[in-house]
């Protein structure tokens, strides 16, 4: 098991689409949080804000553990933010956590 960031980039305006699936996108993320895969998930707020609003948001970072880059490029290319249209594109890379310990 290695460690991968994915990181999805919002179209404009992503706001709706992302509301409209967001329940499935966290609980595909609560997966990984239950087998214990899950390092840290979270939004880019479009404003320097936690509560956005209106704004909204611009993209998401998720970093877990999985098998492989494939297994993590399979599991971000079946996310409901990808497949519902709410990212324009991600990327997903291979990461090494140093700190904390």
């Amino acid at each position: 098991m290695m460690l991968y960031v994915i990181e999805g980039e919002d179209i404009p305006n992503s706001l709706e689409k992302r509301l409209a699936v967001r329940s499935e996108h966290l609980e595909r993320i609560k997966v990984l949080q239950e087998d214990g895969r899950l390092i840290l998930a979270g939004p880019y707020p479009r404003i320097d804000t936690t509560n956005p609003g209106l704004a909204g948001f611009s993209g998401s970072l998720i970093v877990a553990e999985f098998e492989s880059l494939e297994d993590a490029t399979t599991w971000a290319e079946a996310d409901p933010y990808n497949t519902s249209g709410v990212y324009k594109k991600f990327t997903v890379r291979p990461f090494k956590k140093v700190l904390p310990v």
